[in-house]
C-alpha cells in the first residue's frame, strides 16, 4: 500500500490508533479482535484509493467501517447468540477497556452485554450521532430494525445501569387540538 493516500494513513495512524482500537474494542468487546478489526477497516479504507482533507474525515470513514467489519464478521458466522456468551465471559475486569473516563467503566461493561447489532446500532446513534436512515444503510438493516435494536439496546443499558435514556429523536410527541377538532378529524 503505497500513494498520494500515505501520508493521510500515516497521520491517521500515529495521532488516532489508540482511538480506533478503543472504539473497536467497544464494539465487539475484545483487544484482540479490535485489533484485527481496526487493521481490516484501515486496508480497506485506504487500499480503496480514498482521498480525505483531513485526519478526522479519514478517521470517520474508518470508524465506519470498523462497525461494518464488525456486523458483516458476525452475520457471516452466524453464531450472534454464541458472540454474547463469548463477550459475557470475557467481561470479568481483565479486559482491555477503552479509556474509562471517556465513557466510564459501567458502561462499557454494560455495552459488551448488548447483542452486536444492539451494540453496533447504539453506537452509532447515539456515539456518532448517525440518522436512522444512516444507520441502517451502513450497517444493511431496515429502519424499522435499527429501531428495535437502539430500543432493546437502550432498554438493556438503562436497567444495567438505572438511566432513564430513550432513542433519540423519540420522545412523546404531544398534538395541541382545538376545543372542537379531535383526533378524528386530523
Amino acid at each position: 500500500m503505497s500513494g498520494r493516500w500515505q501520508p493521510a494513513l500515516d497521520a491517521l495512524v500515529e495521532q488516532r490508533y489508540g482511538a480506533l482500537v478503543a472504539r473497536a474494542t467497544l464494539v465487539s468487546g475484545s483487544r484482540a479482535e479490535a485489533l484485527d478489526l481496526v487493521h481490516d477497516a484501515l486496508v480497506a479504507t485506504f487500499s480503496a484509493k480514498a482521498r480525505f482533507g483531513s485526519v478526522a474525515e479519514a478517521e470517520q470513514y474508518v470508524c465506519r467501517a470498523i462497525m461494518t467489519r464488525f456486523v458483516d464478521g458476525t452475520r457471516r458466522r452466524g453464531r450472534e447468540h454464541h458472540a454474547v456468551a463469548r463477550l459475557a465471559a470475557r467481561t470479568d475486569g481483565t479486559t482491555s477497556d477503552p479509556d474509562p473516563d471517556v465513557l466510564g467503566a459501567d458502561v462499557v461493561a454494560a455495552l459488551a452485554e448488548l447483542s452486536p447489532r444492539e451494540r453496533a446500532c447504539v453506537l452509532l446513534r447515539h456515539l456518532d450521532d448517525l440518522s436512522v436512515r444512516d444507520t441502517a444503510q451502513l450497517l444493511g438493516l431496515s429502519e424499522g430494525a435499527v429501531k428495535r435494536y437502539v430500543s432493546d439496546g437502550l432498554a438493556r443499558l438503562n436497567a444495567r445501569l438505572g438511566t432513564t435514556a430513550s432513542p433519540a429523536g423519540e420522545g412523546s410527541t404531544v398534538h395541541v387540538l382545538e376545543r372542537e377538532e379531535t383526533s378524528r378529524d386530523r
